[in-house]
């Protein structure tokens, strides 16, 4: 396969491009989805393509009862460049519109029910499709929507006439949209991404080499409709002739219900995100199942730690499946990189590694200057080729702030897409993924990288998983909260994850507070949910086996809830184990020194790290706290007058 991009074959080859809109790249032929599903279902008719349960559809049958549709769809105004909403939950049915939305030659719309119904208006309103395909249950959401004409999947007239699988060339080609799926981004507001029938073909074409899918392959539909990684599940499946299992909502969330589909099902592909996965390592390290075949799985949608991987490689070794780690983003259709992982790295916890580009695509990592970063350095990534989407629907201005000119191109109107992510150059050239740049946060003046803290928090042997974000107190004090899995039945006290990361991080990266979890909840996608975390009670949840009883301790335990925002602490808290850093420590300090009306070294405070010790140093043995407090109240207020008195006799002498 040529290391050129679809449109540099194009310039260089154009009498490859054929008639029919498809194109010739060497011995492979790129085209349009709907042409690509229609020639497998006539080699394959007999064949099961999709299944539910149950419910099998062979593609003969999957091809009729599309075929039905489309007709109906065609007859709608429904063509080229027309998008059709998709509100269904999961579904052979769903499966079955997509595919005649794209036949009549349509671009379809995902709208996941599963979504609060003002991300869905909000979507409906920019997007303004022409006709919405539903179901009776969710019907009454869509009241407000008069401009879309709404086809209710349930009716029986609803598929048209199926009698006839042979349709006519709907106009549709490589160019034209395939979908539109909206995404969230640092704006707030939901941007739709146009992908084209080409972006996905060839994203399947330049991949083969490393997967060799075929119609032996089992895959499964484990993936929301809008979320871009079903476009990889769906037609990595269906246009090589596999069968598709689609995955019900309820056992998407289940391991337990969703590791045994993979044993009944036999599924030999797989694709999770890394948080739906490290669940289902928990699952498999209780199975051991020899009933799974899997081939291969792939990862996506979010950065993967190696090191979480340890447990399923101790159990199923590197050999099969193969663990394959895949960058991407919905701008350049799906997947932008490719590394398979072994189990010598999964051991060691090498950093995030996301391999090289697929073949057609072309990363590179730019400074805020747009100049390329020296190797080491810390750049975003930028992709150009084939796999770049046309742009945001409606959103002219972010389009071309994000997706600029290719000054490496030499194609005339190439572009580069911005991802906003972050990686560098290892020495030995692998590219290591860093987070997103908006997922660095600026506390106390110190800017952050949050996969740091995370990245050190896995190294903790007790530790799977992780994830750290910040907090935003009552009177807009910011603060990091870590999140954690540990492993197996472990407990592991905040005091210890403190002081193992005081070894690793500096004072300002270490988090206030350490909230245990038996998973990670996940969004309808398959992505840690942040907004699903408990919320941190900064001090409240602490067992307080002593509270500060004297005049001295009650002092030091009341500045210390001020600044940590903690509704207890107790006798032997250690203030840095609590939610302390050297910041708020500074913060102590100054309100002691007030209170106390003296100076306190500092360093006293790093040295007396609970409110006992500390308060025995500032004020005297506890047993004698009450005449210390006295004596140091009695020796302020000597210093008060004598300083009174001096300033009178100068104001007297002037």
């Amino acid at each position: 396969m040529s290391l050129f991009s679809v449109e540099r074959e194009i310039a260089r080859f154009d009498k490859a491009k054929n008639l029919d809109g498809s194109l010739e790249l060497g011995s492979t032929t790129l085209k349009p989805l709907w042409q690509s599903f229609d020639e497998v279902a006539q080699r394959h008719t007999e064949r099961i393509a999709i299944s539910m349960g149950a419910e099998r559809l062979t593609y003969g049958e999957l091809n009729r009862r599309s075929a039905g549709l489309t007709n109906k769809l065609r007859a709608m105004g429904v063509g080229p460049e027309v998008m059709v909403g998709v509100y269904l939950e999961r579904s052979i049915e769903s499966i079955v519109a997509l595919i005649a939305i794209l036949k009549a030659g349509g671009a379809y719309l995902p709208l996941d029910p599963a979504y609060p119904m003002e991300r869905v208006e909000i979507i409906l309103e920019d997007a303004r499709p022409r006709v919405i395909l539903s179901q009776e249950k969710l019907l009454h959401r869509l009241s407000a929507h008069e401009e879309a004409e709404v086809i209710c999947l349930d009716a029986e007239d609803t598929w048209g006439d199926a009698s006839d699988t042979e349709i006519s060339d709907p106009g549709s080609t490589l160019e034209s949209l395939a979908y539109v799926i909206y995404t969230s981004g640092s704006t707030g507001k939901p941007k739709g991404v146009m992908v084209t029938h080409g972006n996905v073909a060839r994203l399947l074409t330049q991949t083969d080499a490393w997967f060799h899918f075929s119609e032996q392959d089992v895959w499964t539909v484990f993936h929301s409709l809008a979320f871009d990684f079903s476009v990889w599940e769906i037609w990595g499946c269906l246009l090589y002739g596999g069968r598709l299992v689609v995955v019900p909502f309820e056992v998407s969330r289940s391991p337990e219900d969703f590791y045994e589909l993979l044993e009944r099902e036999q599924v030999t592909v797989l694709n999770q995100t890394p948080s739906a996965f490290y669940q289902l390592i928990n699952v498999d390290k209780v199975r051991r199942s020899p009933k799974l075949v899997l081939r291969v799985v792939v990862f996506g949608g979010e950065a993967l730690n190696f090191r979480s991987l340890r447990p399923w490689f101790e159990i199923h070794g590197d050999r099969r499946p193969r663990l394959v780690n895949m960058y991407g983003i919905t701008e350049t259709t799906v997947h932008v990189t490719y590394r398979e992982i072994t189990a010598d790295e999964a051991a060691e916890g090498v950093p995030s590694l996301i391999g090289v580009p697929i073949p057609d695509l072309q990363l590179h990592l730019l400074g805020e200057n747009g100049a390329p970063v020296a190797a080491g350095e810390v750049g975003e990534i930028c992709v150009s080729g084939a796999g770049v989407a046309r742009g945001y629907l409606n959103r002219a201005e972010l389009s071309a702030q994000r997706f600029v000119p290719d000054s490496f191109s030499d194609i005339p109107g190439a572009k580069l897409y911005r991802s906003g992510d972050l990686a560098r150059y290892l020495p030995n050239g692998e590219l290591e993924y860093l987070g997103r740049g908006d997922n660095q946060v600026k506390i106390q003046g110190f800017r952050i990288e949050l996969g740091d803290i995370e990245a050190a928090l896995v190294e903790h042997s007790a530790v799977r998983e992780a994830r750290v974000t910040t907090h935003t107190d009552t009177d807009g004090t910011k603060r990091l909260v870590a999140y954690f899995v540990a492993e197996g039945d472990v407990t592991v006290p905040a005091q210890e994850l403190s002081r193992f990361l005081s070894e690793k991080l500096p004072p300002w990266m270490m988090p206030s507070v350490y909230i245990a979890i038996t998973a990670f909840p996940l969004t309808a996608h398959g992505k840690v949910d942040y907004a699903a975390l408990p919320a941190p009670i900064l001090g409240s949840a602490r067992d307080v086996k002593e509270a500060p009883a004297s005049d001295w301790q009650q002092q030091v335990a009341g500045v210390w809830k001020q600044v940590l925002r903690a509704e207890h602490v107790g006798l032997d808290d250690n203030f840095f184990d609590i939610g302390g850093t050297s910041l708020l420590l500074v913060s102590v300090h100054s309100r002691l020194q007030v209170l106390l009306d003296r100076k306190i070294p500092i360093a006293d405070l790093f040295a007396y790290t609970t409110v006992r010790t500390l308060s025995e140093r500032l004020g005297g043995a506890a047993s004698a706290v009450s005449s210390g407090n006295v004596a140091a109240q009695s020796l302020a207020q000597k210093q008060r007058a004598a300083f009174a008195k001096a300033r009178a006799a100068k104001k007297a002498t002037a």
